[in-house]
């Protein structure tokens, strides 16, 4: 019995079953073969390339040694099979020797089942070949019977075969068509991820930003209004502004120029009008992100790498995420959001695109990831892919800042009206002794002033949100509106103090 040990040569059959001979000890000795389970090239040894691991990119694949798997086994001695006796001939003199007697002792466990290297010597994989004495017919009589049963059918079965294919081969095509019944099979129910998906794409675009020095991207928008507003993220959109050219292009093929009607960089959303917009726009259905819950099934549409009106599916893995995220430039400042978390596949160039509910609705905007070895934004610094950890602006944060910058062209930010540091920390935000360019760390008559805050105060509590860093308190502010009232909870010199302040308000980006 010979085994197939990856990349070894099998040893061929006799063309023939073996012919008993007179003495049950006779037979031809076969040629010593090699061991199976020896750790050769692409043996139990054998080191499997590894693939694409935690952003680092898989060795190219090396070309196939021709023949197998891998290189052949040459040197010592190859692997042969004993030749059936020839019908009539003399019969040999019986082998001396305990080696000659049958059946030879069980073989040892080949390598590739444990590990283990076979045996060597009698017995072992590569033994002689020793001839079988005539055995009383039984079980392995009938398995014989069976067998040659089976390939008689199965003779008669491929010659069938044959002779109806010639004759009805008159050239014409033998392809089978499905029953118009199967249509039926395979239609979309509503609810299905098919069926939003071929709901929405229609109202999605791929943004291509080209700055005035050629450099740009390409992003994802979504129709917004029927007047042609379509609403993306403020980085998809930032090459184009100061002289360059916007262009939005629909699932059909049917592209428009478009021009940026107002952006908000804090935000990190933006929105474009299409020039001589098409009169069949219709908006996506804008859902209700406070109602969002942990679980939940999302879609997500883009055009990851330029791949546009990509599809793909996950569930909301976390809510309120803070996040500080940017394009890693040298002149990039960091957008905060509370985000929606999702292991919805999300990479460089689903950015602007639609975060959808199981109905269709748009909870949020895709936004940013966390990647391997990045900082977490999308831009062109070459970020490696999705590791299921993606990032949307909530929809009914986006909702207003969009209607913002539709009527005035600007954003507004909700605001304290103090400095807070923004370096890691997991106490709280802490307001700074001194604000940025030497201005008072607390705003004289601001919220802040007017609730009583200080320098040194330590903010850990936003309503019901824990505050753990200066970014979160940022990302938490501003998913209100000004003219909100919240509660702040703060420690100063150890002690626990709450405050009730009203939100004031900060008209564009500085």
């Amino acid at each position: 019995m010979s085994t197939e040990n990856e990349g070894n040569a099998v040893p061929p059959a006799p063309s023939a079953p073996p012919v008993p001979v007179a003495s049950p000890d006779a037979s031809p000795q076969a040629q010593g073969t090699t061991p199976e389970g020896t750790d050769g090239p692409a043996g139990p040894g054998h080191r499997t390339e590894p693939t694409e691991w935690q952003g680092q990119s898989a060795p190219a694949p090396q070309a196939p040694h021709a023949g197998g798997h891998g290189p052949a086994v040459t040197g010592g001695n190859e692997p042969t099979a004993p030749l059936p006796p020839v019908p009539g001939s003399a019969p040999q003199p019986p082998a001396a020797g305990p080696a000659a007697a049958w059946p030879p002792p069980a073989p040892s466990t080949p390598a590739y089942a444990d590990g283990a290297a076979a045996a060597g010597g009698a017995g072992g994989w590569g033994a002689s070949y020793q001839q079988p004495a005539p055995k009383p017919r039984g079980r392995g009589g009938l398995v014989a019977a069976v067998l040659v049963a089976a390939l008689v059918a199965g003779g008669l079965g491929g010659g069938l075969g044959y002779t109806l294919a010639r004759n009805n081969d008159n050239g014409s095509s033998t392809t089978v068509s499905a029953s118009d019944n199967g249509a039926a099979q395979v239609k979309r129910a509503p609810g299905t991820i098919a069926n939003v998906a071929a709901r929405a794409l229609p109202s999605t675009v791929t943004i291509e930003a080209e700055g005035s020095n050629g450099d740009g991207g390409t992003g994802t928008g979504f129709v917004f209004d029927k007047q042609g507003h379509i609403i993306t993220n403020n980085h998809v959109v930032a090459d184009a502004l100061d002289g360059g050219k916007l262009t939005a292009t629909f699932p059909d093929g049917r592209k428009y120029d478009a021009q940026v009607v107002g952006h908000a960089q804090g935000y990190d959303v933006a929105v474009v009008k299409l020039k001589n917009p098409p009169s069949d726009l219709n908006p996506l259905p804008l859902g209700d992100s406070d109602k969002v819950a942990v679980g939940d099934e999302t879609i997500a549409i883009g055009a990851p790498f330029g791949l546009s009106n990509t599809v793909t599916t996950g569930i909301i893995s976390a809510k309120n995420r803070p996040v500080a995220s940017s394009d890693g430039s040298a002149t990039s400042k960091a957008s905060y959001m509370s985000a929606l978390q999702t292991d919805a596949s999300i990479n460089p160039g689903n950015s602007g695109g639609p975060l959808l509910d199981a109905s269709g609705a748009v909870i949020g905007i895709n936004s940013a990831i966390q990647s391997s070895g990045s900082g977490g934004g999308f831009g062109s610094g070459g970020q490696s892919g999705s590791i299921g950890l993606g990032f949307a602006i909530p929809i009914n944060q986006a909702k207003y800042v969009a209607q913002q910058l539709i009527r005035t062209g600007k954003p507004v930010y909700a605001k304290i009206g103090a400095s807070v540091s923004l370096e890691d920390s997991t106490t709280g935000a802490k307001i700074t002794d001194q604000g940025a360019g030497g201005a008072a760390a607390v705003e004289s008559g601001g919220p802040a002033d007017q609730a009583g805050l200080k320098p040194g105060d330590v903010i850990t509590k936003l309503d019901d949100s824990v505050i753990d860093s200066g970014p979160t308190l940022i990302g938490e502010i501003w998913t209100h509106k000004p003219g909100d009232k919240v509660t702040i909870t703060y420690k100063r010199g150890g002690q626990e103090h709450t405050v009730q302040l009203t939100l004031g308000a900060r008209a564009g980006d500085s």
